[in-house]
């Protein structure tokens, strides 16, 4: 019996971009260059980061539909993702990016099978583990994304804003019965 498969992993990954373009409307545009350090990514730069990474997973995973990552220019791959980055920088842009990674990603895992999710992709030395099953690599993309949205909810305190997963708990237990 399998308990996380392709339906939960596309339930899960609408979740988490939910949650990360509610988080997104929650900055202000006025915001989007705050970077807590000198050396961090701003806020426009984190949000572009997260809807362009997803974009480029979908291209090798749905698109290409990459058996192995043997010959891949992981470095020309991020330099172009990058360049795109920094011109990805106005809030309603990226906002339209995030939607439109999660509408992709959403209906494309609503459409694979076991076969597919459970497909061994091979990577280049010196790399381990040398193979990781396709779910793995899809599940990475959500895994990432939490990982960058977690920075965000800190901006938010930071800049003064109680994040909506907080306000939502907050207004579960005002509401609770006592």
């Amino acid at each position: 019996m399998t308990y996380y498969g392709a339906t939960e992993l596309a339930r899960s990954f609408r979740t988490v971009r939910r949650n990360t373009i509610l988080t997104a409307e929650d900055i202000p545009e006025d915001k989007y260059g705050y970077r807590p350090t000198p050396e961090s990514r701003s806020v426009a730069e984190i949000l572009a980061h997260i809807a362009l990474t997803s974009e480029g997973y979908f291209d090798l995973h749905v698109v290409q539909k990459i058996t192995t990552f043997i010959g891949v220019d992981f470095f020309a791959r991020a330099a172009e993702r990058t360049a795109r980055e920094k011109v990805l920088t106005a809030k309603a842009d990226i906002l339209a990016s995030l939607r439109k990674t999660a509408d992709a990603w959403g209906t494309f895992l609503d459409s694979v099978g076991e076969d597919y999710l459970s497909f061994i992709v091979t990577f280049p030395e010196p790399l381990e583990p040398r193979t990781k099953s396709r779910f793995e690599l899809i599940l990475s993309v959500k895994e990432h994304e939490m990982h960058h949205r977690a920075q965000l909810m800190l901006i938010e305190r930071l800049l003064g804003i109680v994040p909506h997963l907080t306000r939502e708990r907050q207004a579960r237990v005002t509401a609770a019965p006592r």
